[in-house]
């Protein structure tokens, strides 16, 4: 089978198209034939570590051995069952994160990692929302305890993982201000966002103030006056940076990091928000597996809209 591998740290030369031997399920895992493969531009911790950062070197700092198979984000139908399983069948259409492999014609998932495919998608929509859906979740839902009513501000508004977290944050009942460049503003009203705020002509941190939540996927700049928007009590949730607890005292708020991890009930959550038309895939990108380069290289320049994927199988 064709997967991408690395099997030295750098930049694109080092990652690989090559045949690779089919995997075999444990009992506790099966098989999927991957359709299509999300591309992701961040890494978290040992799971779902993923794309270009591991590439980059991230994958050494954690302790990865070489040779590293890429991709984290999948979406098929399952080819081979292990003989523990019960709650999935041969041809079933799932979507989920993997631990590794996911740039692959097959691709090993552990009962945990997968769920049911929304009925409502095609699998090249469906590969582009279990990762970025359940960071959004995760940070919003189980670290800031965001609430119906409140107020929440998104930056990247437009990208991967805050187009997904404006339109699950609005469907929860939050009132969603969305931060982007300009030539974003339509498509992020379009999400749900509320208020919308350009980034390119205002110091964010004056016009946006006492919110309840911070989303944060820029990290920087960004992400230390972000804590200029928060009332007193408030939450700032970041999935790219490490926040400081002295920062945020001073600030009289509470700050953490998302690491999204595996979790069917979550994911089948999220796949009821998008059968129940609250919740819509945005991809802008869409490439064959054996051009994973370019899309790595659009992925690191974060300069894309909503999500690249990866098209692998039929």
């Amino acid at each position: 089978m064709k997967a991408i591998v690395i099997n030295a740290y750098g930049n694109e030369d080092v990652v690989n198209y090559v045949d690779v031997e089919r995997p075999e399920p444990k009992a506790d895992e099966v098989l999927v034939k991957v359709r299509v493969a999300g591309v992701n531009p961040f890494a978290k911790r040992r799971l779902c570590l993923i794309d270009w950062k591991i590439r980059n070197g991230a994958g050494e700092r954690l302790g990865l051995k070489l040779p590293i198979f890429l991709g984290g984000e999948i979406a098929g139908t399952i080819e081979k069952i292990g003989s523990d399983i019960r709650d999935f069948k041969e041809g079933d259409a799932v979507y989920g994160i993997v631990t590794s492999g996911g740039y692959a014609e097959y691709a090993i998932a552990k009962i945990g990692e997968i769920a049911p495919k929304p009925q409502s998608l095609d699998f090249e929509n469906a590969a582009a929302i279990p990762l970025g859906a359940l960071t959004a979740w995760q940070a919003m839902f189980d670290l800031a305890n965001l609430s119906s009513g409140q107020t929440i501000l998104i930056t990247a508004a437009s990208g991967g993982v805050g187009s997904l977290a404006v339109q699950i944050a609005k469907a929860k009942g939050a009132f969603v201000i969305g931060m982007a460049s300009g030539r974003n503003e339509a498509f992020v009203r379009d999400l749900g966002a509320d208020k919308f705020v350009d980034y390119t002509k205002q110091n964010f941190e004056e016009v946006v103030k006492d919110v309840d939540v911070v989303f944060d996927t820029v990290g920087g700049g960004t992400f230390e006056k972000a804590f200029q928007t928060l009332k007193p009590g408030g939450f700032l949730v970041t999935a790219v940076q490490f926040p400081s607890a002295e920062t945020a005292r001073e600030f009289g708020v509470h700050a953490a990091r998302v690491y999204c991890k595996p979790n069917v009930e979550q994911l089948t959550a999220i796949g009821k928000l998008v059968d129940e038309g609250k919740l819509t895939a945005h991809v802008s990108t869409v490439l064959p597996l054996a051009e994973v380069k370019k899309a790595l290289q659009l992925s690191e320049s974060g300069r894309t809209r909503g999500k690249i994927v990866l098209q692998i199988g039929i």
